[in-house]
Parts: structure tokens; sequence; C-alpha cells
């Protein structure tokens, strides 16, 4: 008779290459951790990306969700029975969110998923517990167990801001590619539906670091007319609002998002979801912001991500289970598509797109570089960003195929596999810090810009549509898709990154890989929502 728990298969798509960092010293065996467990639905989830079951699809409700999808019971006990052979203790079971959480020692860990931990030091001199190779899990836990988090907790992503390195300016009546604007100018710009202000919404924002001053918020609200937001600060995996004594990028983002989000849709609630810069902190930040019942965010702003890494495949399986559960939902998911061009930053020579804007469920938000008359609400010129400050981030997706709703938008094929997958971004919006957003941090109005700010502007977009509409847009990819006249498209310039010249994505008619299909000409996307 075998012995429970005894015999191991690799868990899929849990490999993951030795850190590019030097090993120290410092991690004991004794050191306690916790890991999350993301395990199965209790039945596949409704597939959005196919055209006729996002036609008849009726969105659910989150409670409706958990009674249809959550883990079973059954599954549940199977984990129950492994956590108690591996002496892990469970620290939640949250059958909604299809996951458990287990405390153990390093020892422990070590053990129940035969892997070796240790420290390492990457060049920034960062220290963080690290792995290397495959993931075991028992063959009871076969097909239940869809990633395991937390093992490995080096930072997985990188804040999507641009800041100017020069002194701060003041919004001028004609932007000539050196003055900022208002978040409330550019949504005026960009016919942002009159009438409403977001009211009865609440906007979800995902912040992986730093935080805000509330009465530097409330005073920025109070500079544009607009009474103090209600905020609230939900802590995840520990998380907290923390932001430093000295002003960081993420202090940045966090505020900006605030600031942007907040002042285009001033009557809604700001739920910020603050978390770890980890795999298994990502997830779940963004897990509890889909499943809050309390604060019931209709739209969420995430400004994180990373370049994609094939090599990783159930981190990409997990995580967009849980944006195709938001879709489930009837929750718009507004991602930032990345400010370093066509390389995303890296410097391998090949092209690459950042996760999760590159994930089929999200509405990836690109940048462009505006100038505008903001007395006649004219625009003289829009361009894709790509300058001294930085680019737009868009491409081809090597990890996640064409969806069928991107079928009729001439996607190329990525250069790096030569085959067709899911294009980013979907929408353009202003993010070029030289003519981008007049935010107050560290108490100053300074200019700030990355495709960071096109996130929370289309996320208080949304806000503003769901009031109006009565009822959540929802995943609003297809129905944009289908409709190509409800943006201004944009048809100059590229994100060039490589350096060699060649151009790769360049904008041009219709939809293109740097500017997606262009700028919201959002009082349009009302009506055609409205049916």
């Amino acid at each position: 008779m075998t012995t429970p728990f005894s015999q191991h298969f690799v868990l899929k798509g849990s490999h993951k290459p030795l850190p590019d960092a030097k090993p120290v010293t410092g991690l004991q065996k004794s050191d306690m951790m916790t890991v999350t467990m993301k395990l199965r639905p209790s039945k596949p989830l409704p597939d959005l990306l196919d055209p006729q079951v996002h036609k008849d699809f009726k969105p659910l409700t989150r409670e409706e969700f958990a009674q249809q999808y959550g883990t079973s019971q059954s599954d549940l006990n199977v984990i129950e029975a492994f956590a108690k052979h591996a002496g892990l203790t469970i620290v939640r079971e949250e059958p909604h969110k299809r996951a458990v959480a287990l405390k153990g020692t390093v020892e422990q860990m070590e053990s129940a998923f035969k892997v070796m931990l240790r420290n390492y030091q990457d060049a920034k001199g960062k220290v963080f517990r690290g792995r290397s190779g495959d993931i075991l899990i028992p063959t009871e836990l076969k097909d239940i167990v869809q990633g395991v988090f937390g093992l490995d907790n080096r930072p997985i992503a990188t804040p999507k801001i641009r800041k100017l390195l020069k002194p701060a300016t003041t919004p001028s009546t004609l932007n000539a590619s050196s003055y900022n604007y208002y978040p409330t100018q550019v949504a005026q710009l960009y016919g942002f539906p009159t009438g409403a202000t977001g009211k009865n919404q609440t906007i979800g924002i995902i912040e992986l670091d730093g935080g805000y001053n509330q009465a530097e918020i409330n005073s920025y609200y109070t500079s544009q007319g607009f009474t103090a937001p209600k905020l609230t600060a939900v802590s995840v995996d520990g998380g907290a609002n923390n932001p430093g004594t000295t002003v960081s990028d993420s202090d940045g983002e966090v505020t900006l998002d605030i600031e942007v989000a907040g002042t285009v849709a001033p009557d809604a609630a700001i739920a910020v979801y603050f978390a770890g810069n980890t795999s298994q902190a990502f997830q779940d930040a963004v897990s509890a912001a889909v499943h809050d019942s309390t604060n019931n965010p209709s739209v969420i702003s995430i400004s994180w991500g990373s370049p994609e890494d094939p090599t990783y495949g159930s981190y990409y399986t997990s995580f967009d289970q849980e944006l195709q559960a938001a879709a489930t939902m009837g929750i718009t998911i507004c991602v930032a598509a990345g400010d370093s061009g066509s390389t995303d930053g890296e410097n391998d020579g090949k092209l690459h797109v950042d996760y999760p804007s590159s994930s089929p469920y999200a509405l990836g938000c690109g940048g462009t570089t505006l100038s505008a008359n903001t007395q006649t609400d004219s625009i003289s010129s829009e361009i894709v960003w790509n300058d001294s400050e930085g680019a737009t981030g868009g491409g081809v997706s090597d990890i996640f195929p064409l969806p069928s709703y991107q079928s009729g938008s001439s996607v190329p094929a990525s250069p790096n596999t030569g085959k067709v997958g899911r294009g980013v971004p979907d929408v353009a919006g202003n993010a070029d810090p030289s003519t981008g957003y007049t935010i107050l941090l560290g108490g100053q109005l300074q200019p700030i810009g990355g495709t960071s700010a096109v996130a929370p502007l289309m996320a208080g977009l949304v806000a503003r549509l769901n009031e109006q509409l009565g009822k959540n847009a929802g995943f609003l990819n297809p129905t944009l898709y289908a409709n190509p006249s409800i943006f201004r498209d944009i048809t100059q310039g590229n994100n060039d990154t490589l350096g060699n010249g060649n151009n790769q994505w360049a904008a041009g008619p219709g939809w293109d890989p740097c500017s997606g299909n262009g700028v919201p000409i959002a009082n349009v996307w009302l009506s055609v929502l409205q049916g």
C-alpha cells in the first residue's frame, strides 16, 4: 500500500531559473514563512473570450461567483490532509478566492514542495528568498493545485511612473510639449461624458509598495474644487499604507493613481489594496480587490507589472484566472502597458510586452504625447509617446494567444516566436511626463506621467460610465473592438526602443502595437454601451 503524500510530480509551470543574483547567507531553516496555494475552481470559469458566451453572459454577483466557482469542500479536504502531513498550519482558507494560505518553517516548506530555498542579493543590494528549478507536489494534489506562491519572494513588478527631471510647470492654455494638465482637463479633452461623477462607485487601486498622505490628497481635491474622497487602505498579506520620509517612486505611484482616478470621478470611493512586491502578494492583492464584497469595487486600476517571462507558466495561469473571475463578475481591469517601449526595458535584443497588461482580460493602457488648447478643448496634436523620458509599452504577447475580439485587428506575429498573440495595448491616453499630469506630491505640484497615469484615468472613466449606465460596464474589450469608430486613431510615432532603427512597432490606421485602437471618444463609449 502506498504511503499517503509520498509520491510527487512536477507542478506544471512552476519552473524558475536561477536568480540573476549572488547567493548570500542569512536564511535559517527555522525561519517562518507563508505560501499561498491557488486551487482550481469547482468547475471551469465561463470563457468570455468566446464571442457567443460573452454575448449571452450576465455578470454574476460576488456571492453567486463564490457559490458556483469557489473551491469545492472535497478539494479543501485534500489540502487540509496534505498540510497536516507536512506539518504546516492553515492560516486562511478562502474557497471563494480558490486559495489556501499555509504557514511553516523554511525546512518544512522545502520538504513539502521538494525545493531548496536560500537568500540572494540582486545588483541593487536587495536581499530576497529565492529558489530555482521546479516545485514538486504529491500526486493526491494533481489537478487541484494550480500554483504555489511565496516560496520565492523576489520582486515581481515595477511601477509604470515617469517623473520629469526639471522644475515643475504650471498647466498652460496652450500645451506645447512642455506643460502639463490636471487630470480633469485631460478628461474634458477626451470627451468624458458629463453629468457623472462616479457616484455610488468604488475604484479599486492595486499598490505593491509606498503610500499616500491623506492631508495631501485632501488638499489636492480641495484645490480642484472637490470634497475629499472616501479613501480606504486595505491591507493584504501585511501590506500597509506606508509613505516614506522622502518621496519614492512607489509613493509617487500611489499618489498619482489616487489623484488621477479620484478627481476624474470625484464622487467615487477609492479602495487602495496595499501588498508586497512578490508573485504571491501581487496576486493576493488583485484577488482581494476582485472578491471584496465590503468595498465592492466596480473597476480596478493596476499600474504595476513586469516583462512576460514564458518560463513561469503557473504564475500567469493563476493570475489570469483572477482576471477572468473579475470579467465574470462584471469588473473592469485597467492596466498600464509599460514605460520602456517595445523592449519593456529588457536588454536581450528581443521585444517584450508587460504583464498583466498583456492579459486578454485586461484593458491594456498605452501612452501618448498630447498637445492641446484647454480653453477651447481642442487637441492640436497627439502622437505615440517615445522620447528621452520614456516610451509607451506595446507589442505582441509570447504567452497569450490572439483573443477572438482582436481577430480583425491585423495583429502582427511576434518576432520572438513567429506566432500571432495577444496585441497590446487596447487604448491609449496622455502619458508623456512632458505633457503629463500636474500632481501634488511631497508638498509640491509637479508633472508626472507614464502609462501609470493612463490606467487610473481609464478607471475614472469607467466609474463615470458605470454611474450613467446604472450597471457595470464590465469586460469591455469585445465591445470596444467591435466599435472602432469610438476611438480617435493615433497614426504617428512608434515605440521602438530596440535601437536598431527598424521601428518594429509603429502607429498607423486602425489598431497598432503602440497606441492600440487609439484615444477614447469617451462620450461615444457611453452611447455604444447603452445600446
